[in-house]
C-alpha cells in the first residue's frame, strides 16, 4: 500500500453498516479507494463509570465483524484510541487524505467535536462531507408553514406523514462499490483491555423487529409480555438502517410502531433545535421547581427497593439487563420526579448509565416529559400510580414474580419508602408554587 497515494476516509461514528450507509455510499462514489475508520473517543470512554459497560463491548464486537466484512473486500477497519483531534492529526500525518466523509451527529457535543474536525481539515484544504443517514427526517425538513420547530409531537407526526415521499426510503446501494474500498489487509485492533474496559456479559438482543411489529400494538404495554422489538440498541449504535425499519412498518401498515420511530425523530430535532433542553426544563419555569433529592430515597430507586413492586421490577430489569420495558419506564419516571419529587436530571443520568439503547435526545424527551417540564401539551399533574398501573399493566403478577420474587413475601419486602397519596398532594402543591413564582 502507498502511503503516497491520494484517499477518501469513511468515519464510522453512529452508522456502524456497512449497507444503506449514506455517508458511506457517497465517498465509496467520489472514485477515490476509501479507507475506512473508526476512533474510540477517550473523551466519551473516559467519562464512562463502569469498566464493563456493555455498550463498549457491543461496539467492539460490531466493529470486529465490520472488519471481518472489510477483510473480504481486501480492505481493514482502522481503529484508533484517542482525543479526535489527535487521531485526525496521526491520520492526516499517515495517510494522503483528500477527503473526509461521515455522517451526521445531532447531540450537542458531538456538534462541537465535528465542528473542531471540521476546521481542523479546512486549514489542509481537506472537504468535510456529512450526511444524513440515523432519520428519515433531521433539522428543518419537518417544520411549521412559518418555518418554526413543532414543539408538540401531534402536530409534529401529522407533517411527518404528509412529507414523506418513497424516496426518502430507498437503500443506498452500497454493495455496488465495495470494490472501491482502499486495499489494505487487516490492521491491529486495540482490544477491549488496551481501551481501559473488560468484556460484559450482557446479552444483545438479535435484530429480529420484523417478528414483532404485527402485534405490536396490542403487546407492547405488557412487561410480562415479548411484544417489543428491543431494536433501540441497533438504532443508537447504527446497526440497523432507519430507512429499512420504516419501509418495513410502511408495507405492513403498523402505524404504532412506526409513531414510535416518529417520536425518536421529534425528540431529535427538538434537541438540535433546543440543545440547551439537554440539561434544562423545555419549559424554563419548570427550573424552579423545589426538588427534595433525597439521597437516601434516590438509592432506594435505583436499587428497586422502593416498596412499589412496579417501579422496582423496572430498575432491577435495568440493573440486571440494561433495558426496562418502555411503559415500565414511564412510571418508573414519573415515581421519581413526582412521587419522590428528584430532580429528572438525576435520573435521566442514572439511565444514561444503566442504559444499552441509551440515545441522549430520546432519554431527556422521556424524563422531561414524565417530569411534565418539556414538549408534552399535557399538564404537569399527570401523575401516574404506579399501583395502578401494576394492576392494569401486569394484572398475573408475571412480571413482578420475574424480578421481585421477595413480594409473595411481605416480611421480605420493603415496606412502601412514601405515601403514594401523600406524594401526589405534595408534588401539586410544589409544582404549583414553583409555576406561580
Amino acid at each position: 500500500m502507498d502511503k503516497g497515494s491520494p484517499i477518501a476516509v469513511f468515519w464510522f461514528r453512529r452508522d456502524l453498516r456497512l449497507d444503506d450507509n449514506a455517508g458511506l455510499y457517497h465517498a465509496l462514489k467520489s472514485g477515490l479507494p476509501v479507507l475506512p475508520v473508526f476512533i474510540f473517543d477517550k473523551e466519551i470512554l473516559g467519562q464512562l463509570q463502569d469498566q464493563d459497560d456493555a455498550r463498549v463491548t457491543f461496539i467492539h464486537q460490531t466493529i470486529m465483524e465490520l472488519d471481518r466484512k472489510l477483510q473480504k473486500h481486501g480492505s481493514g477497519l482502522l481503529v484508533l484510541y484517542d482525543k479526535p483531534a489527535d487521531a485526525w492529526s496521526k491520520l492526516l500525518n499517515d495517510f494522503a487524505v483528500k477527503t473526509v466523509y461521515t455522517n451526521h451527529d445531532y447531540e450537542p457535543a458531538a456538534k462541537l467535536r465535528d465542528e473542531h474536525i471540521g476546521k481542523l481539515l479546512n486549514m489542509r484544504n481537506i472537504p468535510f462531507n456529512t450526511f444524513k443517514d440515523e432519520v428519515i427526517f433531521e433539522k428543518d425538513e419537518v417544520v411549521k408553514d412559518d418555518g418554526k420547530p413543532y414543539t408538540v409531537y401531534t402536530p409534529y407526526q401529522r407533517k411527518w406523514y404528509q412529507t414523506l415521499k418513497p424516496f426518502h426510503l430507498k437503500a443506498y446501494p452500497n454493495k455496488k462499490y465495495f470494490n472501491g474500498f482502499l486495499k489494505t489487509g487487516p490492521f491491529s485492533i486495540p482490544s477491549l483491555q488496551q481501551i481501559g474496559f473488560e468484556k460484559s456479559d450482557r446479552i444483545f438482543p438479535a435484530i429480529h423487529y420484523q417478528d414483532m411489529i404485527a402485534d405490536y400494538a396490542e403487546k407492547r404495554n405488557f412487561p410480562a409480555i415479548e411484544g417489543t422489538t428491543h431494536i433501540g440498541l441497533h438504532l443508537r449504535f447504527g446497526t440497523v438502517s432507519i430507512r429499512e425499519l420504516v419501509r418495513t412498518a410502511s408495507k405492513h401498515s403498523e402505524k404504532t410502531w412506526l409513531n414510535e420511530l416518529i417520536w425518536r425523530e421529534f425528540y431529535m430535532m427538538i434537541l438540535h433545535h433546543f440543545p440547551g433542553t439537554a440539561d434544562h426544563a423545555f419549559k424554563p419555569e419548570y427550573d424552579r421547581i423545589k426538588w427534595v433529592n433525597d439521597e437516601a430515597q434516590f438509592e432506594a430507586w435505583c436499587g428497586g427497593q422502593t416498596g412499589f413492586p412496579l417501579v422496582d421490577a423496572g430498575m432491577r430489569e435495568l440493573n440486571a439487563t440494561g433495558y426496562m420495558h418502555n411503559r415500565v419506564r414511564m412510571v418508573a419516571a414519573s415515581f421519581l420526579t413526582k412521587d419522590l419529587l428528584i430532580d429528572w436530571r438525576w435520573g435521566e443520568q442514572y439511565f444514561a448509565r444503566k442504559l444499552l439503547d441509551y440515545e441522549l435526545a430520546s432519554n431527556v424527551g422521556g424524563w422531561q416529559w414524565s417530569a411534565g417540564c418539556g414538549t408534552d401539551a399535557a399538564p404537569y399533574f399527570r401523575i401516574f400510580n404506579p399501583n395502578t398501573q401494576l394492576t392494569k399493566f401486569d394484572p398475573a403478577l408475571t412480571y413482578i414474580k420475574k424480578w421481585v420474587p421477595e413480594y409473595a413475601d411481605f416480611s421480605k419486602y420493603p415496606k412502601p419508602i412514601i405515601d403514594h397519596a401523600f406524594a401526589r398532594e405534595r408534588c401539586l402543591k410544589i409544582f404549583k408554587e414553583a409555576l406561580a413564582s
